[in-house]
C-alpha cells in the first residue's frame, strides 16, 4: 500500500488496458453502425460509407492498439530504470569500469 500511495507503483497500464477494449468495442460498434447506414442509404454515397465502416472495423482497433502500446512502453521504461536505480543502489553505485577496446 506504501508503494501506491507514494507513486511508486503504477496503477495506469490496468487504465490502459481497460482503455483499449473500450477504444477496440467502439470502433466495432461505429463501424457496424456505417455499414448499416450506408447499406440502407437510397441515394448517392452509400458503397463509400460501408467502406469506411468495413475500414473502421479492420484498422479501427489495430490503431487503438498501436496506441495503447506506445504508452504502455513509457510505463516499462519507467519500470525498468527503477530496477536500473535498485541494481545500482545494491552495488554501491559504482559504475562497471569502462571497455578500452571502445
Amino acid at each position: 500500500m506504501n508503494d501506491f500511495l507514494s507513486f511508486r507503483r503504477m496503477i495506469t497500464p490496468i487504465f490502459i488496458q481497460i482503455l483499449f477494449w473500450i477504444g477496440a468495442g467502439l470502433c466495432i460498434i461505429l463501424g457496424i453502425a456505417m455499414i448499416a447506414s450506408g447499406a440502407g442509404s437510397r441515394f448517392g454515397g452509400g458503397g463509400m460509407q460501408v467502406l469506411a465502416g468495413v475500414l473502421m472495423l479492420l484498422v479501427g482497433p489495430l490503431l487503438v492498439r498501436v496506441n495503447c502500446e506506445i504508452l504502455i512502453v513509457f510505463f516499462r521504461m519507467n519500470d525498468t530504470l527503477t530496477d536500473i536505480r535498485a541494481n545500482t543502489a545494491k552495488t554501491g553505485g559504482e559504475a562497471p569500469p569502462a571497455d578500452p577496446s571502445m
